[in-house]
């Protein structure tokens, strides 16, 4: 099994302490691969970097016109949000558009992932619930379906869930293969996650980002979804976010999303290319490094958003007395690209 390509070298003085290996896709929307490094033929689970795929079929069934959300529920719909006030408001309120509460959830609960947050919540005296998990407005989207489907929501992360198997469809079209036969497991939120080569999500969210090889209805919702996430970029992630810090610099030139151990995807409407990357190690801070490296590649920026890149791409590492002691940086492979 190929380690990939040292993407990400993180620095103590001026020695490489550490080394962060990965592969990188760049596809165009007819499928051609216009850039890779290291092994993007492997099958990824792409976890919660497809969010925005997964939400296709609540767009496009008309189902989000017909509860009337919002673009900041539509943004939250697509987001691994850090459990901040304004995003368990968000997903509370996409909930009672439907008539339903926190326990209609089947995500689970967990404290906020923002450190501010989650000890504003300890010194409350109250515990997280299902409307802190990063993913529950994705959840209160599959049950916003489920709902104008007009099919029993309970248990809707079930594969054999309508639900389930309209987001299959739907990501089955995006990626252009079957996952009939594909590696499957359980996600952190419960649903079902498949494993597909980075070659094909980096195609799909090429498509996503153009609309080629879609049917109307559906290049319509991937741009309905990528405006609601530029519109409201804070619900995607939140303060001091990689992906919610993106949209806002970068403006409707990229959209971009994370996912768990070390994926990370963006969607370049003005190339007409998707980017899906992989860290081996799962790290994040090695995938926002190396995305911020390919997006300051494809997009040449300058002013701004060349400066907020520039920062995320060499990441000052500072210790607990405040010194600088050694940074994050493209490694050779990215650098030499």
């Amino acid at each position: 099994m190929s380690a990939g390509e040292i993407l990400v070298e993180v620095t103590r003085g001026i020695a490489v302490e550490s080394r962060h290996a990965g592969s990188v896709a760049v596809s165009d929307a007819a499928g051609r691969l216009v850039f890779a490094l290291g092994d993007v033929a492997r099958p990824t689970f792409p976890r919660s970097a497809v969010k925005a795929l997964q939400a296709l079929p609540l767009v496009e069934s008309g189902a989000a016109a017909r509860f009337g959300f919002s673009d900041e529920e539509l943004a939250l719909a697509c987001a691994s949000h850090s459990g901040e006030p304004e995003h368990v408001a968000t997903a509370a309120g996409a909930l009672a558009r439907l008539g339903l509460g926190a326990e209609a959830l089947e995500c689970g609960a967990h404290w906020p992932t923002s450190d501010a947050a989650a000890r504003a919540l300890a010194a409350s005296g109250v515990g997280p619930t299902a409307l802190h998990n990063n993913c529950s407005g994705k959840h209160a989207g599959f049950l916003c379906l489920a709902c104008a489907m007009e099919v029993e929501p309970a248990g809707y992360i079930q594969p054999e869930h309508p639900v389930q198997r309209e987001v299959t469809a739907a990501l089955e079209g995006a990626l252009g293969m079957s996952l009939a036969e594909a590696a499957v497991g359980v996600d952190g939120c419960g649903i079902p996650t498949y494993a597909a080569p980075l070659g094909a999500v980096a195609h799909a969210f090429a498509r996503f980002a153009t609309g080629e090889g879609f049917g109307p209805a559906r290049a319509a919702a991937a741009k309905t979804l990528m405006r609601a996430a530029w519109s409201a970029p804070f619900q995607v992630a939140g303060t001091g976010r990689f992906d919610t810090e993106a949209m806002q610099a970068l403006k409707d030139r990229a959209f971009v999303k994370m996912g768990a151990e070390g994926v990370h995807v963006a969607a370049l409407p003005e190339l007409g290319f998707g980017v899906a990357l992989k860290i081996e190690d799962g790290a994040t801070r090695g995938a926002e490094v190396a995305m911020a490296a390919v997006l300051a590649r494809l997009l040449r920026p300058e002013g701004e958003q060349a400066a907020w890149l520039a920062s995320r791409m060499r990441r000052r590492l500072i210790n607990w007395e405040g010194v600088e002691v050694g940074e994050l940086r493209p490694g050779p492979a990215l650098s030499a690209a």
